[in-house]
């Protein structure tokens, strides 16, 4: 079943917005909102954190293999 609503303009700019920083639609957006619990704010955080993450290794800011050991040795209780 296919439905139509009215958003306000901000809403609108929003999702058009994440969709055109993602491989999702405008539909798939709302579908995300709706069946998963993902806000449009948590889409819009989601692909900043992304964002971010790219730009990091575009960077070359990696961790460190003592970091990556000092994480992992905190689960480490053999």
């Amino acid at each position: 079943m296919k439905s139509t609503i009215q958003l306000p303009d901000d809403i609108d700019r929003r999702i058009e917005k994440v969709s055109a920083q993602t491989n999702l639609t405008r539909s798939q957006i709302v579908e995300e909102a709706l069946s998963f619990g993902r806000s449009l704010a948590w889409q819009e955080q989601w692909v900043a954190g992304v964002k971010a993450g790219l730009a990091e290794a575009d960077r070359d800011e990696f961790a460190s293999d003592e970091e990556i050991a000092a994480v992992l040795s905190r689960y480490d209780q053999a």
